[in-house]
């Protein structure tokens, strides 16, 4: 079961965090991986400890939300079978604290990277009569969160874009869906805990961990298993789904 030998994954922001994972994730069951990632350095590393487990994979250094960029990325791959949409970044504050610089930034990135990387994938999928595509979306889609206005704003595209791609390309069999995962454990949590509460990260990030009903953080591989799986042939009759990865968070908390 979830065999991807001889199958091309395009995992965008691959070389860190969720992308990271689910490159790894999916070079162990067989895929011939291609990571787009703007940082060489991590990059690099996913690739060699992919490569360390007689894995395949390629980096391609890219950033998503320059069209010319990621078109040049998919002129390079000759044929596509699933697309993982995970690049993104966050940000803080609220509707009035928000600066358009910060507010342009995160559509560039978490909106039009996106859809730049669809509208080169799709026609590579279109050709070959099917496809798969799994965009990271997040619980901030659905349910508010405090200071969180541009992510939110960002990731609540994320999930109409899904929708719309799913209902689009019933008929060339590609399929679409999302995940949502609530707070995972990655780089990120830990630098905005560093940069923001120095010498508290550990009282804050237990107070972050529990506002999860289930207690914890999610990990970055319980995210990657759920990715591989609407992915997989044994996924077949799913699209125009969301699954929160979330612990509970959007229907447990009271």
């Amino acid at each position: 079961m979830l065999n991807f030998t001889n199958k091309t994954v395009v995992i965008t922001g691959g070389g860190s965090g969720i992308g990271k994972a689910a490159s790894i994730l999916f070079a162990k069951q067989g895929a011939w991986v291609h990571i787009i990632e703007l940082s060489e350095e991590n990059a690099q590393q996913t690739m060699k400890e992919i490569e360390e487990n007689e894995g395949k994979v390629i980096a391609h250094i890219c950033d998503v939300s320059d069209q010319r960029q990621v078109a040049d990325v998919f002129k390079k791959i000759e044929s596509l079978d699933i697309l993982v949409n995970s690049a993104g970044i966050s940000h803080i504050g609220k509707a009035d604290s928000t600066a358009e610089n910060d507010f342009d930034r995160i559509f560039r990135v978490n909106v039009k990277g996106v859809y730049n990387c669809l509208h080169e994938a799709i026609p590579l999928m279109k050709a070959n009569k099917k496809g798969v595509i799994l965009n990271v979306c997040s619980v901030a889609a659905q349910t508010g969160i405090a200071d969180r206005f541009a992510y939110s704003m960002s990731k609540g595209a994320v999930y109409s874009m899904t929708l719309s791609v799913a209902k689009d390309y019933l008929r060339d069999n590609i399929r679409c869906n999302c995940v949502s995962p609530a707070r995972v454990h990655t780089p990120f949590v830990d630098d905005f805990l560093k940069k923001n509460y120095p010498g508290k990260e550990k009282e804050m990030f237990d107070a972050l961990a529990k506002t999860q009903p289930i207690g914890r953080m999610g990990t970055t591989e319980e995210v990657a298993y759920c990715i591989l799986y609407l992915c997989s042939d044994e996924a077949s009759f799913i699209t125009g789904c969301d699954y929160p990865i979330d612990g509970g968070f959007i229907k447990l908390n009271t």
